[in-house]
Parts: C-alpha cells; sequence; structure tokens
C-alpha cells in the first residue's frame, strides 16, 4: 500500500476533467510522431476497446529517426505491455490517455495503485485467475544509498546499474517473499522526505481513487504508521 502526497498547492485539484481532450488517433500521433494514415491503418479493435498491436509499436521504436519519439514509444509500450496489461500484445487506448498526461505533471502512482487493488480483489473474490499487473514492482532491496531530491540522482537508474544475482529460481523468490517478516519491508521510501499527505476526502476517511479502468475507496490513515510517521490509533469509525 502507498501514503499519498498531496502538494499544497493543488488541495482543490485532487480530481479534474480536462477540456477538449485529443482522440486516441490524435493522442498517437502527438506520441509517436507518425501520421494520421499511419495511425488510422494500424488501431484495431479488442472488444470494447480500441488498442495498436505491439509489434508495430516495436518496428517503430527500431526504425524511428527521432530518438525522443523512440523513447517516448518505448516508454507507452512499457505502460501499456508491463504496467497496465490488458490484452496480450496490445496497448489499450487508456493507457495512451494517461501517458498523453504525463508531460503535463500528472503522476501515474494512484492509477497504479488503483489497478494493482483492483486486479488484486477480482482474482480474490473468484478465487481463481491472475494477476493483472506488473508484480516485478515488489522489489525487495538489502541497502539502498540514496541522494534525497538530487536533480542528478535517479532511483530507477541505480537499479538498473546495481549487479543482481542470476542463480536464484522463480520458486526460490516465491518462498523469499512469503517468508518475508514485519522488519524485512521498508514502507517508506528511503529517498521521499515526510511533507503533506493526503489522508482524507473532506469529512470522509476513504479517499476515493480513480483507475483508468475503475475506482477505489483507499484509507490513508490506516497505513500511515507503517510509514515511520507519528504513532497513533488511526480512526476506524465508518471505515466498514
Amino acid at each position: 500500500m502507498a501514503l499519498l502526497w498531496c502538494p499544497s498547492t493543488q488541495t482543490s485539484k485532487a480530481y479534474s476533467r480536462a477540456v477538449n481532450v485529443p482522440t486516441f488517433v490524435r493522442k498517437l500521433m502527438n506520441i509517436t510522431g507518425m501520421s494520421e494514415q499511419w495511425i488510422t491503418a494500424r488501431i484495431k479493435q479488442k472488444g470494447d476497446c480500441k488498442c495498436i498491436p505491439w509489434r508495430h509499436l516495436r518496428d517503430l521504436i527500431l526504425a524511428h529517426s527521432d530518438i525522443k519519439k523512440k523513447v517516448d514509444v518505448f516508454a507507452l509500450s512499457i505502460y501499456g505491455l508491463v504496467v497496465f496489461p490488458n490484452a496480450l500484445g496490445y496497448v489499450e487506448k487508456a493507457v495512451s490517455d494517461l501517458f498523453d498526461k504525463l508531460d503535463k505533471g500528472v503522476t501515474p502512482v494512484p492509477v497504479i495503485l488503483v489497478e494493482t487493488f483492483r486486479s488484486l480483489s477480482a482474482s480474490r473474490k473468484v478465487g481463481e485467475g491472475r494477476f493483472i499487473g506488473c508484480a516485478a514492482f515488489a522489489i525487495m532491496v538489502e541497502k539502498v544509498s540514496c541522494k534525497v531530491f538530487s536533480k542528478n540522482y535517479s532511483p530507477l537508474e541505480e537499479l538498473v546499474t546495481t549487479l543482481r544475482r542470476d542463480d536464484l529460481s522463480e520458486e526460490k523468490w516465491i518462498a523469499i517473499l512469503q517468508n518475508l517478516q514485519v522488519e524485512d519491508v521498508e514502507w517508506r521510501a528511503p529517498w521521499i522526505i515526510p511533507d503533506e499527505i493526503l489522508y482524507r476526502c473532506g469529512e470522509f476517511d476513504w479517499v476515493p481513487l480513480l483507475g483508468i479502468w475503475g475506482a477505489v475507496g483507499y484509507a490513508p490513515l490506516l497505513v500511515a504508521r507503517q510509514y515511520r510517521s507519528r504513532q497513533f490509533i488511526p480512526a476506524t469509525h465508518g471505515l466498514a
């Protein structure tokens, strides 16, 4: 679970709806730099959703002359195939809607949180099926050295360059994660300085969070103590 940070300058803008939203075709044109004809010819219909096949994005990544567009297409593919997978081998319109907002300062963290909860909840209710999401987000890190708020530091870049053991099988990792103890888990990112957090919605302790395919009710006060905040008994009235 995650504790949400809400800048004081945006307390009244937790949820907003943009006007004059570009179409799926227009968004893909902006992201890829390709023509409307090129995009339209490659869009497919999967059930109720419009998608673009990964194979076309892969070919574009390999052949694109614009480095920035190449990186943007690669990032979109990661969001559609790894972070928010739904139709195997396709990137859905809903993913492009979120990706198009990232360069406008919109954080994907609440959306990732929502879709993770929704997928886990759906699997638990039916008692079968599989988790739809990126299981690799659950990474166990032994030691992390971080430069707090350094403009030249990236936790992801450090993670990529860190040597990893390749002698651990999938079964071994499953056993490790299943036997984790409370003291083995770091609940707060070491590079984040505690600041203002979003913990209520008006008079309600539930905070409604919107994903790209649905929404969940989130109670931050129930997890605040896991983040080394002031120890207190969280409110439980009205949470059930």
